[in-house]
């Protein structure tokens, strides 16, 4: 209330508006807060396999990403019309050229192909970047011809440095190494010509 004589408000009356307009503007964050982030899967969502959403506006050919997807890193290649090349150039030497014996899950229908990709996107390769033999996590050489701890004839692909197995551009392992089988092809589609979602697909979460 106001003094009657010089129309200040009363202290203690500016205390409790002071407080009372704090109150109103925590709470109006805190209904907030959790709205805006329940749009976004949370860590333990992620970790169970929740879907994860990929921009590659910017990946171009010739390029690797590497996301996160049930814990896992799972790699998007940009190849280029060389790197499909390599892969023809590979189908004699892996071991599974047609992955007739998948290793955690069997590849996508529309996976089904030399290339291991959809077909309306063939240069685009997504993969669990998890070596089929203990689980290590192999090093992208893309890189063509004669390299440290790889064959002089190698036409590009992927490295585990753990034990030295090999896979190709499509992440066929290559023959006589100690990975029995390829990489893995985590279901995924796009929604959008620069945007995919991984571990999702027209049948829906994996």
């Amino acid at each position: 209330m106001r003094d009657k004589e010089d129309g200040r408000v009363d202290s203690s009356r500016r205390t409790w508006l002071i407080a009372t307009s704090v109150a109103g503007g925590i709470g109006g964050v805190a209904t907030v807060v959790p709205f805006v982030s329940s749009f976004a899967p949370s860590a333990k969502a992620k970790a169970a396999g929740a879907p994860v959403e990929v921009d590659i506006t910017n990946l171009k050919p010739g390029e690797m990403m590497t996301v996160a997807w049930r814990g896992k890193p799972v790699w998007i290649v940009n190849r280029t019309d060389e790197m499909l090349a390599d892969i023809k150039k590979a189908d004699s030497e892996v071991a599974d050229p047609n992955t007739e014996k998948p290793f955690s899950m069997p590849d996508p229908e529309y996976c089904k192909n030399e290339y291991r990709s959809r077909p309306d996107h063939k240069n685009l390769f997504v993969a669990v970047a998890v070596c089929t033999h203990l689980g290590c996590t192999p090093t992208p050489r893309f890189q063509e011809g004669p390299q440290a701890n790889l064959p002089d004839d190698w036409p590009g692909g992927f490295l585990c440095p753990c034990h030295g197995s090999t896979y190709d551009l499509a992440g066929r392992v290559f023959k006589n190494k100690p990975a029995p089988q390829n990489l893995d092809i985590p279901p995924y589609m796009f929604t959008t010509a620069t945007q995919l979602v991984i571990g999702k697909d027209e049948k829906g979460e994996a």
